[in-house]
């Protein structure tokens, strides 16, 4: 799959290789929930609703090889679209580097931790509902960033 470079996460996104890529995630899991967008202003609101493969409790992917297969309409985040995916959140890693920011405090490349994400608030483990047993979106808008 690739090596890890030293300090890899400070290159330009463009530069990094597949191992690379998939390490700079967090693993907050925001990415996996379902959104609400405006069919006439455009604007995204965000659920705690989560894919039917995200684990609530842990904001792991279950299945992260064959998710395709089971949710078709699954994103997987590329370089090409990075830029345009106007719902990442703002402490997402493949965000501020496509903004050429640097990574978040808490992040686990910086830290040594992966349960930061989870201390610094921006995880949604233990803070969501599956799509099996969640009901109507729009009785599940939440502003994250509260």
């Amino acid at each position: 799959m690739g090596e890890l470079r030293e300090r890899f996460w400070e290159l330009p996104l463009g530069q990094l290789n597949r191992a690379e890529w998939e390490a700079l995630c967090d693993g907050c899991g925001r990415c996996c929930l379902h959104k609400i967008e405006d069919a006439d202003t455009g604007e995204i609101e965000d659920t705690n609703v989560a894919c039917k493969l995200l684990d609530t409790k842990t904001a792991q992917c279950t299945d992260y090889r064959n998710r395709k297969a089971f949710v078709p309409d699954c994103l997987r985040l590329t370089l090409r679209i990075v830029g345009e995916v106007n719902w990442l959140p703002e402490t997402c890693a493949y965000r501020r580097r496509a903004d050429d920011r640097p990574l978040p405090e808490w992040h686990y490349l910086l830290t040594g931790d992966r349960e930061d994400v989870k201390r610094a608030g921006v995880s949604v483990a233990g803070r969501v509902v599956s799509e099996n047993d969640a009901g109507p979106l729009e009785h599940h808008v939440v502003d994250w960033d509260e």
